[in-house]
């Protein structure tokens, strides 16, 4: 298992960008895939995006794709979300979850429960 810490979080406009970055540290050589989730108040928690850890393969939710870009850092065992044109909507707490199981159905990239380790959180606030 691994432990995930997130940073990059703050307050912008919208239309603005910001890059969240997810630390992964411990034993990786179990890990699959590693995603980003958000949480906004009074919702549940969503999927966003995530990548296959060996093939670097990604995934996008509907509602992001085109504006954030999912990518691996092999250097240091980094994932980092790139969001670009922000809107209010995608104001959120933003996670980052490790997966340790193999999925070919992309939809279970989708359900919390496909993931076994989480991080503490970063806000991203967007204001209009």
């Amino acid at each position: 298992q691994v432990a995930l810490g997130e940073s990059g979080g703050g307050l912008v406009q919208a239309g603005a960008s910001l890059r969240l970055s997810c630390a992964v540290s411990g034993r990786t050589l179990g890990t699959h895939a590693v995603a980003w989730f958000r949480q906004a108040p009074g919702k549940e928690r969503e999927f966003v995006a995530a990548i296959r850890w060996n093939s670097r393969i990604t995934y996008y939710a509907d509602s992001v794709k085109g504006r954030f870009t999912i990518s691996k850092d092999n250097a240091d065992n980094t994932v980092n979300l790139q969001m670009n044109s922000l809107k209010p909507e995608d104001t959120a707490v933003y996670y980052c979850a490790a997966a340790y199981r193999y999925y070919s159905d992309i939809t279970d990239f989708h359900e919390t429960s496909s993931y076994g380790d989480w991080g503490q959180g970063t806000q991203v606030t967007v204001s209009s």
